[in-house]
């Protein structure tokens, strides 16, 4: 008995095309592919091919990308979630077809759309990540990265991704070229992909900031993070309709000592907007403490009358209207307060 067509049309009705062509020993077994008949179909010259371990090309060319990532993931998922029945159920519907297996590093990067990683078909080596206690080795083009926390993937293009933070300190463990990390971590931010606070926290958490290259585009993330954040800050002030603060001022008491810099300030009503753009740095320094600088400048400040509304990135990129409106609303409640102590505003030089 030969398979020149590999397997029945009606039992693969329910798969994809590439779920089709790509295929593990076990599922090959479910369509009733025996031992023999899958080490014919994948002799020298013959319509199949071995991609990876237990995974079957169904085809004798070359894989495509996608089919390149679809059989890393069947490789390195787990056996019980490989098993395809013959005829789908509605529990079987929702299975996880790639369980405790997710891509992560430049392959992951390319799914969710980065311009500066290989696309699937070029890529060398595809990661992907999979419980600390799983026994399964890299092999051929796929490297398991073994973690004890898995993350939440993010669907895309139905395969199981891991977040962009995540997938970037991965590829970075993995990089020695300065200008290429520079380059990916420079493209998360302002690819709108992610804020410089998750990827530094990612990075931290991988212990990568012992790197000098990585310390380097560190610096460049947080200053390309604090850019887009100003500009999300001008934008919300001209969209919304607010009135014209003064820009990234300082703040000094007549002959006295120095407040603080704000990011922006209306001294008719006494009310600053400041950006939290905190991040783990590279010195180590704790959040806490960052969190407790913050926390003293409010207070000195509120303590003069000043009315400060601290605001996030993330907040002015998802719901800028509402970040607005809490400013507008501090705007008008100032004719309600005591006139706030009297203040020299500077321009707030660089450095």
């Amino acid at each position: 008995m030969t398979h020149d067509a590999p397997l029945s049309p009606r039992s693969l009705s329910h798969l994809s095309d590439v779920h089709r062509r790509v295929l593990t020993a076990v599922q090959l077994r479910a369509h009733g592919v025996t031992p023999a008949e899958q080490t014919e179909q994948c002799r020298p010259g013959g319509p199949w091919r071995e991609l990876l371990p237990n995974v079957v090309l169904l085809h004798p060319g070359p894989p495509t990308g996608e089919e390149r990532l679809h059989g890393a993931l069947l490789y390195a998922a787990r056996a019980a979630a490989q098993a395809v029945p013959v005829q789908p159920t509605s529990a079987s519907a929702h299975r996880p077809r790639y369980a405790e297996a997710v891509l992560t590093g430049l392959a992951a990067l390319t799914l969710h759309g980065f311009s500066h990683t290989p696309a699937p078909d070029a890529l060398d080596r595809v990661d992907v990540l999979v419980p600390r206690l799983r026994r399964l080795r890299s092999t051929g083009y796929v490297r398991v990265l073994r973690t004890a926390d898995l993350p939440v993937p993010h669907p895309v293009s139905g395969l199981p991704v891991a977040p962009v933070p995540r997938a970037l300190a991965d590829a970075v463990a993995e990089l020695t070229d300065a200008e290429a990390v520079r380059r990916l971590l420079t493209e998360a931010v302002r690819g709108g992909h992610c804020e410089p606070v998750a990827v530094v926290r990612e990075l931290t958490r991988a212990k990568l900031l012992g790197r000098a290259h990585v310390v380097a585009a560190v610096d460049s993330l947080v200053a390309e993070g604090r850019s887009a954040a100003e500009d999300r800050l001008y934008r919300m002030v001209r969209e919304c309709g607010l009135p014209d603060p003064v820009w990234n001022v300082d703040l000094r008491l007549p002959g006295g000592p120095h407040l603080g810099g704000v990011d922006a300030y209306w001294p008719d009503h006494a009310v600053a907007v400041e950006l939290d753009t905190r991040a783990p740095l590279p010195d180590h320094r704790d959040d806490d403490a960052l969190w407790s600088e913050y926390a003293r400048k409010r207070e000195h400040l509120e303590r003069l009358g000043i009315t400060v509304v601290y605001t996030t990135p993330k907040k002015l990129r998802d719901c800028p209207e509402q970040q607005a409106a809490v400013v507008r609303t501090a705007l008008m409640a100032s004719g309600d307060r005591d006139p706030a102590a009297y203040v020299v505003v500077l321009p707030r030089w660089p450095g």
